[in-house]
């Protein structure tokens, strides 16, 4: 549940951050937070 709070926090601070990036932009920031939160939950081991 932690990588995944983690993970949220990432997707709201991007949107919030760039809200006039295209639909494009936010699937693939929305990729690469889901790929830094699996390696930070294998780093940290969490949940």
């Amino acid at each position: 549940m932690k990588v995944y709070i983690i993970w949220l926090i990432g997707v709201i601070i991007w949107n919030f951050g760039y809200p006039t990036a295209a639909p494009i932009l936010d699937v693939l920031a929305a990729i690469v937070l889901s790929f830094i939160s699996m390696g930070l939950k294998k780093y940290l081991k969490l949940d």
